[in-house]
C-alpha cells in the first residue's frame, strides 16, 4: 500500500483552530524524534492549534505522561483538546520490542477511549532504522504529521457532535 505524499494530505478541520493539543514525545532516537516531532507541529501549525511538548525517554513513559498531564491540566482549568504520542520502537534481538510496542499502543487506546481524548498515536514500530526514518522524515511518509492530524481529525468529530442538536429525528 502506497502512503500519500506529504502535498496529498487532507486540508486540516476548520473547528480546530485555536485547539491546545499535548504532544508527548520519547526522545530515544533523536533523528528520528527530531523528524517525527517537526512533521506533528507542521500540522498543528497549518491547523493554527496549540502544540504543548513534553519529553520522556522512551515510548513506555508516553502513556503515563499523557494521563498525568491531562488530567492536571483540566485541574489547573487549562485541558487539552487532544494529545498526539511521539516516538520509536525498533526491533531487536529480544521480546523486549514487543512488549514496548503492544503496551504502549493498548496504553494509548484505552486512554483515548476511557478520557474519550482525541488521540493520534504516532509511535513507529518497525524492524530497521531505514524503516523508521522514511516513515518519520518530513519529506516522506511523515508520520508524525499523520498522529498530528488523526488526533485533530477526533477533535473535530467530537466537537461537530457536540454542537449538534440532540433528539431531532
Amino acid at each position: 500500500m502506497v502512503s500519500p505524499s506529504p502535498a496529498a494530505r487532507p486540508a486540516p478541520p476548520t473547528n480546530v483552530k485555536g485547539a491546545r493539543v499535548l504532544v508527548v514525545e520519547a526522545r530515544y532516537y533523536d533523528d528520528i524524534s527530531d523528524e517525527l516531532l517537526a512533521g506533528a507541529q507542521g500540522a498543528l501549525d497549518e491547523a493554527e492549534a496549540e502544540g504543548v511538548v513534553v519529553t520522556v525517554p522512551g515510548a513506555l513513559e508516553i502513556p503515563a505522561a499523557i494521563a498525568i498531564l491531562v488530567e492536571e491540566a483540566a485541574r489547573a482549568g487549562q485541558p487539552y483538546d487532544a494529545a498526539v504520542a511521539l516516538g520509536c520502537v525498533i526491533r531487536g534481538e529480544t521480546g523486549h520490542y514487543d512488549i514496548v510496542a503492544t503496551e504502549s499502543a493498548r496504553a494509548l487506546m484505552d486512554l483515548s477511549v476511557t478520557g474519550r481524548l482525541p488521540l493520534g498515536n504516532g509511535i513507529l514500530t518497525v524492524e530497521t532504522m531505514e524503516q523508521a526514518l522514511a516513515r518519520a522524515r518530513v519529506s516522506d511518509l511523515n508520520k508524525g504529521a499523520g498522529a498530528a492530524e488523526a488526533a485533530l481529525a477526533v477533535l473535530s468529530l467530537k466537537r461537530a457532535a457536540a454542537a449538534a442538536p440532540v433528539g431531532e429525528d
